[in-house]
């Protein structure tokens, strides 16, 4: 979430019910460069609150239908997408006053009436602890992005699949969904380290996962690395008949993939094993062992009758197929 508008302030919601301060607060902080909406209550403040994230509020403390310390309260009880930053404006200036609007949930105050020169300062501390809290908030996110990233194909990684995937087969169950998995992987991939090395064989990994990414759909389905040359496609809305023929197109595209390594050309062929259920029909127990373990037979299947095939299944019902490609990796 950026905070920040395009001329480096912060968006302040403003709850004061003297219209000349609230007019004077609103040009003062405008001359800032920040976008200040103003409300002449707390009530309102709050309300508009719920509906748009404001990372700095500036409030009276006494105010009719909501004060400043009800609207601090109900500040901090409400779910926000980051910390809101609240600063009372007050002319209750003795040290229990103070202490009964920290407790209240107020970062800061300000007297009444207020200096500009004061009141610009204690915003610009108040900035920066919104900008630590930000990178704080995007080194984690990066940090959580690494946790679950494969470091050379850039797909998910093992550790995400079982975090995942059983989310996206409770999702699919509650809501009546298909759900296919398809395990896939790169036949003789040893042969290719050993004929042209690890480097061409990191290559080929790094393209094969660009070839799945494109051939699916964004934001709905995903890649993750089960291990070695083995990838895992997770495809919710999809039943196995529909990633048959998402993985049949897939393979085909692969296996048309020419990869040149010390001026030599080659190809790779894969095979798919896919598994899935309509949970509307099922009556199965559907865990992500199951799926990963039938997805698997499928997959050993296509090794024993030659690689370079697609076979899927329900769960609880067989359907296969079988592509009859023999080609595996041939130098040209």
């Amino acid at each position: 979430m950026n905070i920040n508008d395009a001329n480096g302030g912060f968006p302040i919601l403003v709850a004061e019910d003297d219209p000349v301060a609230r007019k004077i607060l609103k040009r003062t902080l405008i001359t800032e460069g920040h976008e200040v909406v103003s409300v002449e209550n707390g009530r309102k403040a709050f309300d508009l609150f719920k509906e748009r994230f404001f990372p700095i509020i500036l409030t009276d403390w006494m105010m009719p239908e909501m004060n400043g310390l009800e609207l601090c309260r109900a500040v901090r009880n409400h779910q926000t997408s980051g910390y809101v930053f609240v600063i009372i404006l007050t002319s209750k200036d003795s040290k229990k006053d103070i202490v009964t609007g920290l407790t209240a949930g107020a970062d800061d105050y300000v007297n009444k009436p207020f200096n500009p020169p004061e009141l610009k300062a204690r915003i610009k501390t108040c900035m920066r602890i919104l900008e630590l809290e930000r990178s704080l908030k995007k080194a984690n996110e990066n940090i959580r992005i690494l946790s679950i990233t494969d470091p050379l194909t850039k797909c998910y990684n093992r550790g995400y699949i079982m975090d995942r995937l059983p989310q996206e087969i409770n999702r699919a169950i509650r809501y009546e969904r298909a759900l296919s998995l398809v395990l896939c992987d790169i036949d003789h991939f040893k042969k290719v380290n050993d004929t042209y090395g690890h480097q061409a064989g990191d290559k080929v990994l790094i393209e094969f996962v660009y070839s799945i990414k494109q051939s699916i759909r964004q934001e709905l389905d995903w890649i993750a690395r089960y291990g070695g040359e083995e990838f895992l496609i997770v495809l919710p809305e999809t039943g196995p008949e529909g990633a048959l023929i998402m993985a049949e197109r897939l393979r085909n595209t692969i296996s048309k993939n020419k990869f040149i390594v010390h001026e030599k050309a080659f190809h790779i062929t894969s095979s798919f094993g896919i598994s899935g259920f309509d949970s509307a029909s099922s009556d199965e127990i559907i865990s992500s062992e199951v799926l990963i373990n039938v997805a698997d037979q499928h997959l050993y299947q296509c090794k024993l009758e030659g690689r370079n095939r697609v076979k899927a299944g329900f769960v609880n019902k067989d359907i296969s197929l079988t592509f009859n490609d023999k080609r595996s990796i041939t130098d040209e």
